[in-house]
């Protein structure tokens, strides 16, 4: 009879310490939701898909969110939506790879930007995101400028990373090269932005044809401050090379986690060093 005593002593022992380290664990956190968004309505890139199935698989792959792709714009709304269609109260962060004007009505527009805006969630636009809406200032205000011509098409383009402090460019080098398609930006300003990265202009032919920008400054990559929440932009993704590349897969991943505010990093603007 001791034994037995002494074996159900052990077991409630064991048990009871078992519940204890299950109290003491810390809940996983929640995962954040993402909407992407790949309309089509101007150019046809063939990376909208890569670009859509990365954010997809790196919120997978680290568990920090669920991706929801679309190639429609019906959930960029607050309205209740029916059979089991999520509107925009449901998401914590929208990706953009897209072209054209959009369908959205008036509603859908204030919306997106009030789920920035107010709301104080995040926006993440890749490459095309600012060949897109051109009939919505307020949206071009946002994302930080509207595509002007990409002079150089697919080359070999020298960056400079000028804010090396900022989660999404830590992993990047001072200088370094990538192919890629690089947009000119019109409508864009630094007052309003803060520069991560740009072409170094003394590497680059400023004569080719459709060259608009006289004072040299081609922004690569961008963030920003809009009310509440948080923008970043990189003209890095044209075709499906670029996305290959494991650094510019680790700077989506990390501009992600800084509009989901999950990591810190300064958006204040700054002249160009």
């Amino acid at each position: 009879m001791a034994s037995v005593t002494r074996l159900v002593s052990a077991s409630l022992i064991a048990l009871l310490a078992a519940a204890s380290v299950n109290a003491q664990a810390p809940a996983a956190p929640k995962r954040k939701k993402v909407l992407c968004i790949g309309q089509t309505k101007g150019f046809q890139h063939d990376a909208t898909s890569e670009a859509m199935a990365h954010i997809l698989r790196m919120g997978k792959e680290t568990g920090l969110w669920d991706a929801y792709i679309k190639t429609d714009t019906q959930l960029i709304t607050k309205k209740k939506l029916t059979g089991n269609a999520k509107n925009l109260d449901y998401f914590d962060a929208v990706f953009f790879f897209t072209t054209g004007e959009l369908d959205l009505d008036d509603e859908q527009k204030a919306a997106l930007i009030s789920f920035v805006k107010d709301d104080g969630k995040g926006f993440v636009g890749a490459h095309s995101a600012i060949d897109t809406n051109y009939q919505w200032p307020e949206y071009g205000e946002m994302v930080g400028g509207y595509f002007d011509s990409h002079p150089w098409n697919t080359f070999e383009a020298p960056i400079i990373v000028e804010d090396r402090d900022h989660p999404a460019m830590r992993h990047l080098p001072a200088t370094f090269t990538t192919l890629d398609e690089i947009y000119q930006v019109k409508n864009f300003s630094r007052d309003r932005v803060r520069v991560l990265a740009r072409l170094d202009e003394t590497k680059i032919d400023l004569k080719r044809p459709n060259v608009r920008r006289t004072d040299g400054d081609f922004a690569v990559a961008w963030v920003r401050d809009y009310g509440k929440g948080r923008v970043f932009y990189s003209t890095f993704g044209h075709h499906t090379p670029a996305w290959d590349r494991p650094d510019m897969q680790k700077m989506y991943l990390e501009s992600m986690k800084w509009v989901l505010g999950m990591t810190q990093g300064d958006a204040t603007p700054r002249p160009r060093k």
